[in-house]
C-alpha cells in the first residue's frame, strides 16, 4: 500500500444516507472472520513483500502486461484480504499462503521470460487484467479444453460466466477455486469465469469487468495467434441467482454482444424486490431505476434468444415471470425452463437441460449484421445495438426506442424519444442509401470514415428527419454540451470509466463543510476498496497534469478556496458558490452549511465528466444489503445540508436533488 493510500484509509468514516425502515433486514454482510494464527500471518506478510519486490523487480526490468498482471493478481488478494481481515474460512490463512506461493511460482518462471500457464489446457486458469477505471488489477478465470488448438480450423463457443453472491468472496477464495481444477472431459466450451469485482449484481465498475475481462482474454488469444479458436459469433452470457441478475441486465442491455443468454433466478427488478421500498421513490430515484431494471429493457429479447431456468418454489422465479409477460404482449417469444418442487438451487441435471438449449442457439451463432433490429433503451448509457447506434435522446429516463430494417438499397425505421441516429453500412455498401423514417423519406449519400467504413447520420430537428455528416453533429456538441454516450450521468456513473479524486491544498472558506468533504473521500476510498475492490486514485490539486485532465473524470472535493480545480470549473457550471452563499436551482443556501455536489462535463474537457464532492451516491449498508439497493441517490446534482446528530456528527440531509435536461441545463419549471 502507498503512503497516500494508507494516508487517506487511515481514518475511514461511513456516512451513510437514511435508509427507509425495514430494508436493513436484507443484510447480506460478511461473515464473522476467523484471523489465522501470528505466525500465518507473519508467513503471509512475509511472503507478500517477497513476492511484492519481485513485482517492482520485473516490472524495472521491463515485464509489462498482460503476464504482469498475471502475476499481480495473487499479490493483491494477498494484500485485499489481511487488508479487510477477510479471513472468512478456517483455512483462509493455508489459502492465502497457496495463492502467493502461486504467486512467486509464476514470478519465477516471467523472471526466465516464460509463463505457461497461457498455454494451459483442461484445467481452470487464474488470469489478470489492469482496469481503465482505477488501474487495479483484477482476476478472472478462462478454462480452456482439453483439445483446444489441437483442430485449427475448428472454432469454439465461449461461456461467460457469472457467479452468484457469496458473502465470503475474496480474490484469495476465487483465485483457490479457480487454480487447476481439472475440467469436465467432455468440455465443450471456453468457459470465462469473471470475479466481477466481488458481490454488485454486475453493476457499474462491475459491468465494465465483465467486458474488460472479456476483451482481455480475446487479446492474449490474438498475441498467443489462437484469435481464431474462440468464436466471438458464439458467446453465451450465463450465470445464476446474482449470476442470473447480472445476466438479466447485462444480456437486454447489450443484446447485440451474445448469441444467447442464459439467466437462472435473479432480479429484474427494484421495486417489489427490495422489501418495504418506499413506492414512489423521490422523483431522480424512480428515473435512475431505469438504468438497471432489466424489465424495462425487455422488448430487447428480440435482438438475442433468452433460455431462462427457475425452480417452481424460488420467489426469484419472479425475475423470468417479470420478462416473460412483457414479452408476450410484444410477441416476441422466450424459452422459460421451469424445474418442479426445486427451490433456489440450479441442480446439474437441469444445467444440462439448459446447456441443450443454449447450444441449438450457440450452433447457428450471432448474425453480425441483422436484416432487422429492435432495440429499446431509457439512456444514452446504453445505446447501440448491432448497427445502430442512438446518438441523442429528447429525453432522459422515458422510453426510447429504434425499430428499423436493412433492405438492399437503403433502410426502413420508426422512432421515439430519439432526436439523432448512426446508422453502420454493411462493408463495402457506397452508393446512395433510400431511408424511410417516421413516415417520411429522404436520400443520403453515405459516409465514408478512415478506415473504409461507411455510415449514415440522420438528424430530427422538430419533426423533420434530414441527413448530416458527423462533424456537424460533433461540431454542435463541442458548441452545446449535450448528453451523449458515455457523458450522460448521473453522479455514480462517472466510477464506470477512468476517474481520479482530488482533494485541494488550500484553505477553506468554512472547517465544517472542508470536514464533510474529506471524510466523504475518506469514506469513498475505503467503500471502493472494500466493496469494489480496487485503489481509489487520489492526487492533491497541485499535483494534477495536463494528461490527468485529457484522460480522466476529475472528482472534486472542498471548496472554490480550497481545491484550486474547483475554482477553475466554477463559472462552468449551472451553480453559483461563493463563501456566504450556494445558489442552485433557483434556491440559495448558506454555505458554511452547505454542500453542492454534481456531475457535468468538465469546462476543462468537454470529453470528460467533473464531479463535485461525491462518490458513489449509495453506501456500505447498501452494499451489504440486496443488490438491487445499488442505484443512483441524488440524479445529476443535490445540495447536501450539514446535519450532525449524536450518533453521526457528520450526517447530512438532503435539501434538493434531481436531474439535468438533456443539454445538462436545469430543466425549465
Amino acid at each position: 500500500m502507498n503512503n497516500a493510500r494508507i494516508h487517506w484509509a487511515c481514518s475511514c468514516l461511513l456516512i451513510l444516507w437514511a435508509l427507509p425502515a425495514g430494508l436493513a433486514a436484507q443484510d447480506f454482510g460478511p461473515p464473522p472472520a476467523n484471523p489465522p494464527p501470528p505466525a500465518t500471518l507473519k508467513e503471509i506478510q512475509t511472503k507478500t513483500e517477497r513476492l511484492g519486490r519481485i513485482i517492482s523487480s520485473l516490472r524495472k526490468q521491463g515485464v509489462r502486461d498482460p503476464a504482469l498482471a498475471d502475476v499481480e493478481i495473487f499479490h493483491q488478494a494477498a494484500v485485499a484480504i489481511v487488508e479487510h481481515q477477510e479471513f472468512f474460512q478456517k483455512d483462509s490463512g493455508a489459502a492465502t499462503l497457496a495463492v502467493l506461493d502461486r504467486g512467486l511460482l509464476r514470478a519465477r518462471f516471467l523472471s526466465t521470460g516464460e509463463s505457461p500457464w497461457m498455454q494451459a489446457v483442461g484445467q481452470a486458469v487464474p488470469r489478470g487484467y489492469r482496469s481503465r477505471i482505477d488501474s487495479s488489477v483484477q482476476p478472472y478465470a478462462v478454462t480452456l479444453p482439453a483439445s483446444y488448438g489441437k483442430d485449427p480450423s475448428k472454432r469454439w463457443r465461449v461461456d461467460v460466466v457469472l457467479h452468484g453472491r457469496d458473502k465470503s468472496l475474496t480474490e484469495v477464495k476465487f483465485l483457490n477455486t479457480h487454480s487447476g481444477d481439472k475440467a469436465a472431459a467432455d468440455l465443450r466450451t471456453v468457459r470465462i469465469d469473471i470475479f466481477g469485482r466481488g458481490n454488485n449484481a454486475y453493476r457499474w465498475a462491475g459491468e465494465i469487468d465483465v467486458f474488460e475481462a472479456i476483451a482481455s482474454f480475446l487479446s492474449n488469444e490474438r498475441f498467443a495467434g489462437r484469435e481464431r479458436l474462440a468464436d466471438q459469433t458464439r458467446i453465451v452470457l450465463r450465470g445464476f441467482s446474482m449470476g442470473g441478475a447480472g445476466t438479466w441486465h447485462l444480456g437486454l442491455h447489450y443484446p447485440d454482444r451474445w448469441c444467447c443468454i442464459g439467466p437462472g433466478a435473479g432480479f429484474t427488478t427494484t421495486h417489489g424486490y427490495v422489501k418495504n421500498l418506499p413506492n414512489p421513490l423521490p422523483p431522480h430515484q424512480e428515473a435512475c431505476l431505469r438504468i438497471y431494471d432489466a424489465v424495462d429493457y425487455a422488448a430487447n429479447a428480440f435482438n438475442v434468444p433468452v433460455v431462462a431456468y427457475s425452480g417452481a418454489k424460488d420467489p426469484q422465479m419472479q425475475a423470468a415471470v417479470n420478462i416473460e409477460e412483457r414479452l408476450k404482449k410484444l410477441g416476441i417469444d422466450m424459452t422459460h425452463l421451469v424445474a418442479p418442487d426445486l427451490e433456489h438451487k440450479f441442480p446439474p441435471e437441469w444445467q444440462a437441460k439448459a446447456d441443450a438449449v443454449w447450444s441449438e442457439h450457440a450452433h447457428h451463432g450471432r448474425d453480425e449484421y441483422p436484416r432487422e433490429v429492435r432495440f429499446t433503451t431509457y439512456t444514452m448509457k446504453y445505446s447501440r445495438c448491432a448497427w445502430l447506434d442512438i446518438m441523442g435522446l429528447e429525453r432522459h429516463y422515458q422510453r426510447a426506442t429504434v425499430e428499423g430494417a436493412r433492405h438492399d438499397d437503403g433502410f426502413e425505421l420508426t422512432t421515439q424519444n430519439v432526436r439523432a441516429l448512426h446508422l453502420i453500412l454493411p462493408e463495402g455498401t457506397t452508393q446512395n442509401q433510400e431511408v424511410a423514417i417516421d413516415e417520411q423519406k429522404l436520400f443520403a449519400k453515405p459516409w465514408t470514415d478512415a478506415n473504409g467504413g461507411t455510415h449514415l447520420y440522420l438528424q430530427k430537428t422538430g419533426k423533420a428527419w434530414r441527413a448530416v455528416l458527423p462533424q456537424r453533429l460533433l461540431t454542435e456538441r463541442q458548441q452545446r454540451p449535450q448528453k451523449i454516450a458515455g457523458l450522460q450521468g448521473p453522479i455514480d456513473d462517472a466510477f464506470t470509466d477512468s476517474f481520479l479524486c482530488v482533494h485541494g491544498t488550500g484553505k477553506p472558506w468554512h472547517a465544517a463543510t472542508q470536514h464533510y468533504a474529506d471524510a466523504n473521500l475518506r469514506r469513498f476510498q475505503a467503500e471502493w476498496s472494500k466493496y469494489l475492490r480496487g485503489q481509489l486514485p487520489v492526487k492533491a490539486d497541485i499535483d494534477v497534469t495536463n494528461e490527468d485532465i485529457a484522460t480522466k473524470h476529475l472528482i472534486l472535493f472542498g471548496d472554490p478556496a480550497s481545491n484550486s480545480l474547483i475554482a477553475q470549473v466554477l463559472d462552468g457550471l449551472p451553480l453559483r458558490w461563493t463563501k456566504d452563499t450556494v445558489v442552485c436551482a433557483g434556491a440559495e443556501y448558506a454555505a458554511d452549511s452547505h454542500v453542492p455536489v454534481m456531475i457535468q462535463p468538465n469546462p476543462l474537457n468537454a470529453g470528460r465528466y467533473v464531479v463535485l464532492n461525491s462518490g458513489h451516491t449509495f453506501h456500505a449498508a447498501d452494499f451489504q444489503g440486496t443488490n438491487a439497493l445499488l442505484y443512483p441517490r441524488l440524479g445529476d446534482w443535490a445540495v447536501l445540508k450539514l446535519a450532525p446528530t449524536n450518533r453521526d456528527s457528520r450526517a447530512v440531509e438532503v435539501r434538493a436533488a434531481g436531474l439535468f435536461d438533456e443539454y445538462w441545463k436545469l430543466p425549465v419549471k
